[in-house]
């Protein structure tokens, strides 16, 4: 029989937020979505909200491949170079 033990002497890496953005125009988004149904209709209206009242440079849309899963780590690096990603859950 072998006896495995989870514990972890290491200590986490430390990690802080990003910085808070003071305004939203001119800023490229991103919505990811978990691929369930509702979250389209929010999705679609934040879209409209960013677009007009915030007046951001561009939103690029996403779903996961698997709702249940993390996001894919190619998609991850591509939203990545947006300022700002938003997630959103269709349940």
């Amino acid at each position: 029989m072998q006896v495995l033990d989870p514990s972890w002497e290491g200590s986490p890496p430390r990690l802080s937020p990003a910085p808070r953005l003071i305004a939203l125009a001119g800023v490229d988004v991103a919505l990811l979505s978990n691929g369930k149904a509702g979250v389209a209709p929010l999705f679609d209206h934040l879209e409209s909200l960013l677009r007009q009242r915030w007046n951001v440079a561009t939103v690029e849309r996403a779903t996961k491949g698997n709702y249940s899963a993390p996001a894919e780590p190619e998609l991850v690096r591509r939203l990545a170079r947006r300022r700002l990603v938003i997630t959103g859950v269709g349940d």
